[in-house]
Formats: structure tokens, C-alpha cells, sequence
């Protein structure tokens, strides 16, 4: 994942990436026909292979690569997509297609990873793959949940044990720009930061501006601002011997003002935040 982020932005894009919208099409286990092959630019979806047998290829762009039985394979959506055989000793797969959108945008188009990643417990994903399935043809009025949650769980395990993990925040204008002004945010956690001030770091009309910036985070600009120093307020809480009255003024906030917004933001007063601290304990050694 990407180097250098500190906590607050860790937060952010955690949160960020787990607002994709999934939307399963189809789970299946398939042995393929020698004539399994096909071409699909720009495809719309991502392809999910798990390889349990066989030889054959997949392309993404303009790359080719020989999947290998206990190899689990994406093809992202918006990629160009091949596949195909190469022998008679074909590729037995479970498989599914899904999309997952943030937005308009495709998740791993802002996150790009590794095609590829060696299974651990190859007999551990083929029963929940064998799960997935069943919930994916299931009328029960849960399966919709099941097989999301699997998915979620696939999506996961793929982005923690892949090799090759980071965020590509020049995927689109939006994100440039955006990016652009958190970081600014950021630097000037303790400023009364105006609206004016962040849409022409954006090059955005104030009005398009707070839009777009609730479309992108979730949260106006104000509580995105609020949303930053409580969690830089949790930090020093948690790290220094600052007292509530110098946490606020390291904030440029009136002490009232930030023990409302704390709370608002965690549930909490700030004092009952660092109860909430693990306390040392002192033991004596024996000599």
C-alpha cells in the first residue's frame, strides 16, 4: 500500500475504499472446452479466476501470463481482457464476475495491484468458493448477503497477500484534485480554513465545489475539517500529557466548542477518551 500516509490519511482511504458498491453477476466452477477463448476491450467487469487444474492463458492489456494451478488471478474492470487455451489439458477454475464502483470510478482502477497471487490454503478457498456458489444461486432472502460477504472477504485476502499494492490517485481529474486539497486540510488542521480557499485549490465554483467534495468524502468540508482534528485529537490523547484545554488550542479551537465536536465525532468527552487508555502496569522485580 502506499508509503508515507500518515494516520489520518490511513483513515481516510480506508474508509474511502470501503464504501464500493458490489454487485455480483455470476459464480461458478467450469472445466473449460478446448475452444474457451474470447477478447473482451474495455471489459466492464472484474474477473476473478482461481486455477484448481490445467493449463491455459489470460491477457490484461497488453500483457500475457500462464496461470498456474493454486494461482488466484484478477482481471480488472475497464481493462482490455483475453483468454484462452493452449492445450488439451485445460484450465479447471472456479471463477465469478463482479463489478465494485466508488462512484463512477472502478475500485481497482484506484487501486491497482499484482494480477496475481500465490493461495495459501488452496483447499480452504475452493469450499468457500463452493459457498459462494450455492449463495449466488440460492433464493433465500440472505444469500444476497452471503455471497457479498464472501466476496468482500475475497477482495480483502486478495489486496493483503498481494505483492504489489497502490493507490493510483491520478486516476481520474476528481482525484487529483481532491487529493490535493485533503492535504492541504491537513497542514492547516488548526486554520479556519474557508470554502473559497479549498475550491480554488480545486479550480472548482464554491458551490460545485462542496458538492463534489461530499461526493468524493462523505462529508462536507466543515465535517470533513471536525473529522480530522478528532482524529488527530484521539492521537494526542492517547500520546502525550497534553491536558484538553492545550489539545484544543494545538487545534485552533475555543475549548467548548472542541469538547462538543469530540464528542459528536467519537461518542465520547475527551477526558473519558483517555480513560479508554491502557494503563501501565507497574510490577516489582525480584531481585
Amino acid at each position: 500500500m502506499k508509503t508515507g500516509m500518515n494516520a489520518s490519511e490511513r483513515t481516510f482511504w480506508k474508509k474511502y475504499l470501503a464504501k464500493a458498491k458490489l454487485d455480483l453477476s455470476y459464480a461458478a466452477y467450469t472445466k473449460v472446452q478446448k475452444s474457451w477463448q474470447d477478447e473482451n476491450p474495455t471489459c466492464p467487469f472484474n474477473r476473478l479466476y482461481f486455477i484448481r487444474e490445467g493449463e491455459g492463458y489470460v491477457k490484461i492489456g497488453n500483457t500475457t501470463y500462464y496461470p498456474k494451478p493454486g494461482e488466484l488471478y484478477l482481471l480488472p474492470a475497464g481493462s482490455d481482457q483475453a483468454y484462452g487455451t493452449v492445450s488439451d489439458h485445460t484450465f479447471g477454475k472456479y471463477w465469478c464476475h463482479f463489478t465494485a464502483k466508488i462512484g463512477d470510478l472502478d475500485l481497482f482502477q484506484l487501486l491497482q495491484t499484482s494480477p496475481c497471487m500465490k493461495v495459501q490454503n488452496p483447499d480452504e478457498l475452493e469450499q468457500t468458493f463452493e459457498q459462494l456458489i450455492a449463495y449466488s444461486q440460492s433464493d433465500s432472502l440472505t444469500s444476497e448477503f452471503r455471497a457479498y460477504s464472501i466476496l468482500m472477504t475475497f477482495i480483502a485476502d486478495f489486496i493483503e497477500q498481494n505483492p504489489s499494492v497502490k493507490l493510483n490517485l491520478t486516476s481520474t481529474p476528481t482525484f487529483e484534485k481532491m487529493n490535493k486539497v485533503l492535504l492541504y486540510m491537513e497542514e492547516h488542521i488548526a486554520d479556519n480554513v474557508s470554502v473559497d480557499t479549498l475550491s480554488r485549490l480545486a479550480h472548482y465554483h464554491p458551490n460545485y465545489f462542496i458538492n463534489a467534495f461530499k461526493q468524493f468524502t462523505g462529508y462536507s468540508p466543515i465535517q470533513y475539517m471536525n473529522h480530522l482534528r478528532s482524529e488527530k485529537a484521539k492521537d494526542l490523547l492517547m500520546t502525550t500529557e497534553m491536558n484538553v484545554s492545550q489539545i484544543a488550542d494545538a487545534l485552533g479551537m475555543e475549548l467548548s466548542y472542541f469538547s462538543r465536536m469530540f464528542r459528536e465525532q467519537t461518542g465520547f468527552k475527551p477526558t473519558a477518551f483517555r480513560d479508554l487508555k491502557p494503563k501501565t502496569i507497574e510490577m516489582n522485580e525480584s531481585l
